[in-house]
């Protein structure tokens, strides 16, 4: 029986029952968005708390924006109107705007405790009364626990959730530091842990193809996989972030905090319910499950001409590029290799998952037939904005003869008559944080979990070597994923819209 007091979610209290509370149930929020003139806020947050409050989805909501810019209310509505207007997957109107526009303050963190705490009196006065609190913080990890200490000053731990941005931490001992100062303040349950990749539509889409069909189930296990790779390459580069970068790199920006967490969902064993405390236990076992990352399959690449970016030591050894191959010791997944890649200025931006099942134990076609040409069958996600599904397979060429070509069945989100319902994954996550619905973020002890398994490859990593922009990384990713080759590129493009 689990300890109680234990800092945990993933196992529910005695006596209660799971419960996910509709849509119609969330209560009135102020948001309180930390770090709200940063990229992060640009790009993505402020546009998607416009969407969602203007939309039918989300309850009643006041935004209240604080940063280190000495902005007044008025510049920082600017601010926010640029960012709508230049970023939003929903172009607003001027009357749409001003609805939006209306719920916005801004204090800058010179207030104070005191003046966060005067704005969002104010803004609960605005929404009639007691509400729910969420705050959002898109901040470095060092600068974390000065936010959580303010809202402790400022008496706002009450009826609020804190959603921290990645990386949680940047190795075992800074995560245990990290998560020991939130839980000084803040119960585990009222911690949510973003990693906006698993907001995305194809990911949650992996736990329907999963667990909603006999076809897929049976046949998730080392039987009948062969090999499975998580790849991730971007071709953006550092993108005015060299500090950020150059103490963090591409294993701790990317791996532990998007590639893992995904790699949970392909791994999992099925759920006891689809509940968010019976989904995190689950993924929680894999990471406890996975084997200590081992330096000698490790790739870590660095591309031509980082070191000469603004702000990069010119001796710098920090990686653009990473390449790993990891196993997961239990019954399901024993011997199965887990092969997963990103990295910065790379051939194409792309968001894969694919499956590569084995092949028959016997071919009866003749040689030159076709048959495995193409290598294995795969099942593969792409977790891109437009979201798709494929599975290919080897069929008969029409005519004369049995000459066989790979073939696949695509499927794809924008297909769908619903596809205007699909929620950018931040929107979705902000609105999940406010249903109190852990299910796609992530928990302390899966975050340790993951540093502890880090620690051979953060201790001893192995050298850089270099690629050039536009490529798929070193060379010596070929020697770590033989005898397979990497999915991508693709032997074939995705099926066009008709």
């Amino acid at each position: 029986m689990p300890d109680p007091h234990v800092q945990t979610i993933a196992y529910p209290a005695p006596g209660s029952r799971a419960a996910r509370k509709g849509v119609q149930g969330i209560p009135p929020h102020v948001i309180v968005l930390f770090g709200a003139t940063g990229d992060l806020a640009r790009r993505k947050l402020l546009p998607g708390l416009a969407h969602l409050a203007l939309s039918a989805l989300a309850p009643d909501i006041q935004v209240i924006g604080t940063s280190l810019e000495d902005f007044t209310e008025e510049q920082f509505r600017i601010f926010a109107k640029a960012a709508v207007t230049e970023f939003s997957h929903h172009p607003l109107t001027d009357e749409q705007w001003q609805g939006f526009v209306e719920r916005v303050t801004y204090v800058p963190q010179s207030a104070g405790p005191e003046g966060l705490a005067a704005a969002v009196k104010a803004a609960e006065e605005k929404l009639g009364g007691p509400v729910g609190r969420l705050h959002y913080l898109s901040v470095p990890p060092a600068a974390a626990p000065k936010v959580i200490q303010t809202l402790r000053e400022a008496k706002l731990v009450e009826r609020s959730r804190v959603v921290m941005e990645k990386p949680f931490g940047t190795d075992l001992e800074s995560a245990i530091t990290l998560n020991d100062q939130l839980h000084e303040t803040f119960r585990e349950r009222q911690i949510f842990r973003i990693d906006h990749f698993l907001g995305k539509e194809a990911a949650q889409n992996i736990l329907a193809f999963r667990f909603a069909n006999g076809l897929f189930e049976p046949i998730w296990n080392r039987n009948f996989i062969d090999h499975i790779q998580i790849d991730i390459p971007e071709t953006l580069g550092l993108d005015r972030r060299a500090g950020f970068y150059e103490a963090t790199g591409a294993y701790k920006d990317m791996v532990v905090t998007h590639l893992f967490q995904v790699l949970a969902f392909v791994a999992m064993e099925p759920p006891t319910a689809l509940e968010p405390r019976a989904i995190s236990e689950e993924k929680n076992k894999v990471f406890r499950s996975m084997l200590p990352l081992d330096p000698s399959e490790i790739v870590r690449g660095q591309y031509s001409g980082y070191r000469d970016e603004e702000g990069v030591p010119r001796d710098s050894d920090t990686e653009t590029f990473i390449a790993l191959k990891c196993g997961i010791d239990n019954w399901r997944w024993a011997g199965v290799p887990f092969y997963c890649r990103t990295g910065k200025r790379m051939a194409e931006g792309q968001r894969i998952i694919s499956i590569a099942f084995k092949e028959a134990p016997k071919s009866m076609f003749p040689a030159g037939s076709g048959v495995g040409s193409s290598g294995p069958d795969h099942l593969t996600f792409d977790l891109a904005d437009e979201s798709k599904v494929s599975l290919s397979f080897y069929g008969k060429r029409p005519g004369p003869g049995m000459k066989l070509d790979k073939l696949s069945m695509q499927f794809s989100t924008q297909e769908t008559d619903r596809a205007g319902d699909i929620l950018e994954a931040y929107e979705r996550l902000i609105m999940d944080a406010m249903l109190d619905d852990h299910t796609l973020f992530t928990t302390a002890e899966g975050i340790e979990s993951l540093w502890e398994r880090s620690e051979p490859i953060l201790q001893y990593p192995p050298p850089v070597k270099p690629y050039a922009p536009g490529t798929w990384g070193p060379n010596a990713i070929h020697q770590l994923v033989a005898p397979h080759a990497w999915r991508l590129p693709f032997e074939r493009a995705w099926r066009g819209k008709k």
